[in-house]
């Protein structure tokens, strides 16, 4: 399975873990299959749009939603508290394996068609990369703001009409606006390097 233990390549800047965080590595250190249902229960939406994602295909996901709670099952303390939060490791974890994959999919396709194939790939990777980060940062911010992007861009709302929604003020719907957009506009910068996925490893 190509997964990295630890280091870079976070899906974005993310908040002390918390105590939950701290807890649920004890438990899955000790072995206890019952943090590890919690764990699949808390998180496993996420892995699985994470790596549907990038793959465009249910099966591919659900595959790689295996694989990244077996990695976490088998490997729990390399979730290090210090980089950040138990579900951005777990989003960083489902992203790498997620392209990993895609690469090694198209493997034979690339060495049949050469470069052009070759940038095809690297254009979806980028592609893929940047929508599972935006996916991430949407479902991460704080609600209120979540709330607000929404339905001023999903349901094409105007923002005086968001305003009226919510029940807020045109000058508060604006601030979460920008502070939501501000958040989003993070996706679009490359990710922090992260070494490549050792070939092999746990299927």
């Amino acid at each position: 399975m190509a997964l990295k233990p630890r280091g870079g390549g976070r899906m974005a800047a993310t908040p002390a873990p918390s105590r939950w965080d701290r807890k649920m590595q004890q438990r899955l250190a000790r072995g206890e299959e019952t943090a590890l249902c919690e764990l699949y229960d808390r998180f496993a939406s996420l892995v699985h749009s994470i790596a549907h994602r990038v793959m465009r295909d249910e099966d591919a996901a659900d595959q790689i939603t295996r694989e990244v709670f077996g990695y976490i099952w088998e490997n729990p303390d390399a979730f290090d508290p210090k980089d950040g939060t138990m579900r951005s490791w777990i989003a960083a974890l489902t992203q790498r394996q997620a392209v990993h994959r895609l690469r090694h999919s198209e493997a034979y396709r690339v060495r049949a068609d050469g470069a052009r194939s070759a940038a095809r790939l690297e254009a979806r990777v980028r592609e893929a990369n940047t929508a599972a980060r935006a996916d991430f940062i949407r479902t991460s911010m704080p609600s209120s703001i979540r709330a607000t992007l929404e339905l001023t861009y999903f349901q094409r709302r105007n923002y005086r009409q968001t305003a009226v929604e919510l029940g807020l003020t045109e000058d508060e719907t604006r601030r979460r606006l920008r502070l939501g957009l501000q958040m989003l506009s993070t996706a679009m910068q490359p990710p922090q390097s992260s070494p490549s996925p050792p070939s092999g490893g746990v299927q």
